[in-house]
């Protein structure tokens, strides 16, 4: 049985939601954020700088805004299997995402990710200050964590495999062995090796053959 490392955007891809909506509509600000994020997903926004945009409006929620969220995301059908059968075949999982580590890393637990990166929303006396701390996960970064990842673990990159749906998933989805385009923008179907239509991650077992 072939063993791989597989690496997943967060966001529509891993899960069905948009962690970053679900915050913005507790502050009332949904609508306009989704806009935001549609752009930048398809492409038409610097990731970066719209990821900016839209964490400025997130200031002031307390930080119990996590847990809400939490209760909320749904994981994506067929995750769960995809995960315990990748392990099961010798491979490892990882998470890379755009969105942030106070929901990412209770999540990766959950799941059973070997590793998981996003970035991290400043907190100050309790409340969001609506910036990020340090360096913004955008597509390079996912890029480098799936090569850093997979060197650690001594895969060839023959054995990776990213699995993602939007604009920011391209650089990653281009270095690894196999690009699965997943819930996806047409920009990264047209891009991807493999297109993954069915709302099921179980799907790419069979493509896998785990």
């Amino acid at each position: 049985m072939s063993k791989f490392f597989v690496v997943f955007d967060v966001d529509s891809t891993l899960i069905e939601d948009e962690v970053i909506e679900l915050l913005a509509e507790v502050a009332g600000r949904r609508a306009e954020v989704a806009e935001i994020t549609e752009r930048a997903m398809s492409g038409e926004l610097d990731f970066a700088q719209s990821l900016v945009a839209r964490v400025s409006t997130l200031e002031g929620l307390p930080v119990s805004v996590f847990d809400q969220v939490l209760a909320k995301i749904r994981v994506t059908p067929g995750a769960d299997d995809l995960i315990h059968r990748i392990h099961e075949s010798g491979g490892r999982v990882g998470a890379v995402s755009g969105g942030f580590t106070q929901v990412l890393n209770p999540l990766a637990d959950r799941l059973g990710l070997d590793f998981a990166r996003a970035n991290d929303l400043e907190v100050v006396d309790g409340k969001l200050t609506g910036k990020v701390l340090g360096q913004i996960v955008d597509r390079s970064v996912k890029a480098q964590s799936l090569l850093e990842w997979a060197e650690r673990l001594s895969f060839k990159q023959a054995q990776t495999v990213a699995v993602g749906d939007g604009a920011n998933d391209l650089e990653m989805m281009s270095w690894a062995g196999l690009s699965v385009a997943f819930n996806a923008k047409p920009i990264v179907r047209d891009q991807a090796d493999i297109v993954i239509a069915k709302q099921d991650l179980l799907e790419l077992a069979n493509v896998l053959g785990v």
